[in-house]
């Protein structure tokens, strides 16, 4: 039976793929997160571990001690956590030290290639889970102009913060930015914009322009969903077949009461920054 081990870090996804996983007869090896809230895997897991992240030796030597070959890097890792006095041993130290910016991107595959040298493969964070992604179209609201508007100034707007690797979220009113999610996250970022822009916001969340499948492909949940609704949003943006939906029938029915229109969009090959809503 093949075995393939996770690195679980906060948020629902690692346990939805685990369960996919074990669907698919996959032995699953989980190593969760010390510093992130994480599920409890107890019934899907061959054997469950908690590590330190910035233990990358530690982590390392029990993955190889299950002769697995095989990893999926799956929830959400904050990145406060390096400025927090985080003790790092020192293969975590020698990954850093190597970086030339300490973004995500650059962090996220310096721990991948280490791995790599390693003899572990980090798969795909898609593995089992392609349902997730969302195909292009209106996913449940309506469109009016207005709203295609700023629509699609916080989707090209979020492509270029992803370009720059700052992050993938952006709100927007108006045409005009109020936030843009860096180092505090998506529902930080959610809650500053409605300080400032009060009701009415749209949101934009995309990959990053070469987005590295096995890390940090974007999501958005029931979390996020309410935290778009207590500002009183009323559009929400996302890049299709590249960002996981969860739990898709209660977000679109939570989103439909709360009159939150929600569409899943891509960007043209063949025209410089334009858009694709439909097939």
């Amino acid at each position: 039976m093949k075995r393939i081990g996770l690195i679980a870090g906060w948020g629902d996804l690692p346990l939805i793929w685990a369960k996919q996983a074990k669907k698919k007869g996959i032995e699953i090896y989980v190593f969760k997160l010390a510093e992130e809230k994480t599920a409890s895997f107890t019934e899907l897991a061959e054997q469950v571990y908690q590590v330190n992240i910035g233990q990358l030796d530690h982590l390392i030597e029990l993955i190889l001690s299950h002769h697995i070959e095989e990893t999926v890097m799956l929830g959400k890792v904050r990145k406060e956590h390096l400025f927090a006095n985080l003790e790092l041993d020192r293969r975590m130290q020698k990954v850093l030290a190597a970086l030339p910016l300490l973004n995500d991107d650059s962090i996220l595959l310096g721990i991948v290639d280490e791995l790599a040298a390693a003899g572990i493969e980090v798969l795909p964070q898609s593995i089992f889970l392609d349902r997730l992604l969302p195909e292009r179209g209106l996913i449940v609201g309506e469109i009016t102009p207005q709203l295609q508007e700023d629509m699609a100034y916080a989707f090209r707007l979020a492509r270029e913060m992803g370009r720059l690797d700052i992050g993938q979220t952006v709100l927007v009113k108006d045409r005009a930015a109020l936030a843009v999610e860096a180092i505090e996250g998506t529902d930080a970022a959610i809650k500053r914009a409605g300080k400032y822009g009060g009701r009415g916001l749209v949101m934009a969340k995309v990959s990053k322009v070469k987005q590295d499948l096995r890390f940090d492909i974007p999501t958005v949940g029931l979390k996020t969903l309410d935290s778009l609704l207590a500002v009183g949003a009323k559009g929400l943006i996302i890049e299709a077949e590249r960002t996981f939906l969860l739990k898709r029938d209660k977000f679109i029915e939570r989103a439909d009461a709360g009159g939150l229109t929600v569409i899943a969009a891509s960007f043209s090959l063949e025209e410089e920054g334009g858009i694709l809503w439909g097939e």
